[in-house]
C-alpha cells in the first residue's frame, strides 16, 4: 500500500511538472503556432477576401485549445492546469466582453436618440474645414480616453466621425487613423486609460503619479503623427446648406443617456478603484440603470427607447473576435511561446526588448505581452516599467487591429477603415511611436525627471 501511495504521488508529481514544461516546440506547440498564423493572415485581409475577422479568430481561438485538450488526452497529462487557465481565460474574455457590449450599447442608444446627429450638425454648422474636424476629433480623442478609456472614447469619435461625412474616404481614413493613436496615447499616460497602464499599476510597478510623467511623450508623439497625417486630409468643408439642413431634434431623454454613459465610467473607474471590482460590473450596472431609465421615460409618457432593440444593433463580430483573439492569445501563452518574451530582456537589455514589446504588442495583443512581463517580472526601474507601459499601450497603433481601440474603429468604420488602409499610413505612426520612445530616454533616462 504504502509502494502504491509513493506510485501515485510520483506520477501525480510528474503530470504536475509536466505542466511547467514548455510545449511550443512540441508537435501541438507547431500546429496551434500553424493555425494562428493562418487564422492572422485572414484576418489581416480581410478587406482582399471578404472574410469577416471575427470568423477566422474564432476558429482559431476554439480549435487551438481543442489541439491542446487533444495533446493532454493522448499523453495522459493531468487536465487541472488546462481547465483553470481556461477558466481564468473565460474571465479575462467576460470582463472585455461584457464591457464592450455595454459600451456599444450606450454608443447605439445615442445613435437612436439622434445625440450624434446633433452633435455632427454643432461641428459642421460652424463652417469647420476638414482638417478642423480631423484636429478637433484627434484632441478630444487624446483626452477624454485618460478618464475614460481608450476603447470607449474611440468608438464615440469614430461614430461621430462618420456621421460628419459618410462618403469621403479621404477623409475618414487619417481621421479613423488620428482617433485611434490619440486614444491610445491619450490611455498610455493614465492608469484607466488602457488596460495595459491599469495592469501595471495594480500590480505596483509604478505610483499613481509615475503614469502622469509619461504626458510629454505621448503628447508628442501623437503630435508628429497627426500632422504627417493631416496632410493626407482634403482641403475644403463637409457638405453643408443652412437653407436646407436644419438642426436635428434629439429625442427624449437623449441628453440624459449621455449624461448616464459618462456616470457609468465614473463608476466603473471608482469600483475598481476602491472596490476592486472588475471595470465590467460597474458597467453593468450602468446597463442596469439604462434599463430603468428606459422604464422611466415610458411610464411618465415620453418618446422613450428599447434598449433591447438597441443592443441588436451591437457590432457582434467585434465582440467574437475579442473572444477569438483572446483565446488564440490565451492558447500560445499557455503553450509557452510568450515566455520567449522574458529571454529578450536578458540578451539584449531592458530598453531594447522594451521598445520590442511594442511592436509585438501590435502583432499579438498587449494584455498577454504585458500580463507575461509582469509575471515574469524582470528586474527592472520604475522608468524601464513605464517605458513598458507606454510601448505595450501605444504600440497597439502600428496595425489597425493591434489595440482593442483599433479593432473597435474597424467595427464602425467597415469597408472603410480596414488593415490595408491602415498600413498605407502606418509610417506616420512609426515616426511618432519613434519620438515618444526618445522623448521618454531624454525625460527619464538623461534628465532623470520622473
Amino acid at each position: 500500500m504504502e509502494h502504491s501511495s509513493m506510485s501515485e504521488g510520483v506520477v501525480q508529481a510528474v503530470q504536475h511538472a509536466s505542466t511547467d514544461i514548455n510545449l511550443a516546440t512540441t508537435w501541438v506547440g507547431w500546429l496551434s503556432l500553424a493555425v494562428f498564423v493562418i487564422a492572422y493572415y485572414f484576418i489581416a485581409t480581410e478587406d482582399k477576401y471578404e472574410v469577416n475577422k471575427a470568423k477566422p479568430a474564432l476558429f482559431a481561438g476554439t480549435f487551438m485549445f481543442m489541439l491542446i485538450g487533444i495533446y493532454y488526452a493522448l499523453n495522459g497529462l493531468n487536465p487541472d492546469p488546462l481547465h483553470e487557465e481556461l477558466e481564468h481565460l473565460i474571465l479575462e474574455i467576460a470582463e472585455i466582453f461584457f464591457f464592450l457590449l455595454v459600451a456599444m450599447t450606450y454608443i447605439e442608444t445615442l445613435i437612436e436618440r439622434g445625440v450624434f446627429d446633433l452633435m455632427k450638425y454643432k461641428l459642421v454648422s460652424k463652417g469647420y474645414t476638414y482638417k478642423k474636424l480631423f484636429w478637433l476629433t484627434g484632441l478630444l480623442a487624446f483626452f477624454i480616453s485618460p478618464v475614460a478609456d481608450n476603447l470607449t472614447t474611440a468608438l464615440i469619435l469614430s461614430t461621430v466621425l462618420f456621421t460628419i461625412d459618410k462618403k469621403n474616404i479621404n477623409f475618414l481614413v487619417p481621421g479613423a487613423i488620428n482617433i485611434v493613436v490619440a486614444a491610445n496615447a491619450g490611455g498610455a499616460w493614465s492608469p484607466f486609460g488602457d488596460i495595459t497602464t491599469l495592469m501595471s499599476w495594480t500590480a505596483g510597478k509604478g505610483e499613481f503619479v509615475d503614469f502622469l510623467y509619461l504626458f510629454p511623450a505621448s503628447v508628442l508623439g501623437w503630435g508628429v503623427t497627426a500632422f504627417l497625417l493631416s496632410m493626407s486630409v482634403p482641403k475644403g468643408q463637409p457638405p453643408f446648406d443652412a437653407s436646407t439642413e436644419k438642426q436635428p431634434k434629439v429625442l427624449d431623454g437623449g441628453i440624459g443617456v449621455a449624461y448616464l454613459g459618462v456616470l457609468t465610467i465614473v463608476i466603473a473607474v471608482l469600483g475598481h478603484q476602491f472596490f476592486h471590482f472588475p471595470a465590467m460590473w460597474g458597467m453593468m450596472f450602468g446597463m442596469g440603470i439604462l434599463k430603468m431609465y428606459s422604464v422611466h421615460l415610458h411610464k411618465s409618457g415620453q418618446h422613450g427607447f428599447n434598449i433591447y432593440v438597441n443592443m441588436q444593433k451591437v457590432e457582434n463580430d467585434t465582440l467574437l473576435f475579442f473572444f477569438g483573439i483572446l483565446s488564440a492569445v490565451g492558447a500560445l501563452h499557455f503553450l509557452g511561446f510568450l515566455e520567449y518574451v522574458h529571454h529578450l530582456y536578458g540578451m539584449i537589455g531592458s530598453t531594447a526588448a522594451n521598445v520590442g514589446v511594442g511592436f509585438l504588442s501590435a502583432i499579438v495583443d498587449n494584455v498577454p505581452v504585458m500580463s507575461a512581463i509582469l509575471k515574469s517580472s524582470p528586474n527592472m526601474d520604475t522608468a524601464q516599467w513605464m517605458l513598458v507601459t507606454m510601448t505595450a499601450g501605444i504600440g497597439g497603433s502600428l496595425i489597425s487591429f493591434g489595440s482593442a481601440a483599433g479593432v473597435g474603429v474597424m467595427g464602425k468604420l467597415r469597408g472603410i477603415y480596414t488593415f490595408g488602409s491602415h498600413m498605407k499610413h502606418a509610417w506616420t505612426i512609426l515616426v511618432g511611436y519613434l519620438l515618444s520612445i526618445a522623448i521618454w530616454y531624454f525625460q527619464f533616462e538623461i534628465l532623470g525627471l520622473y
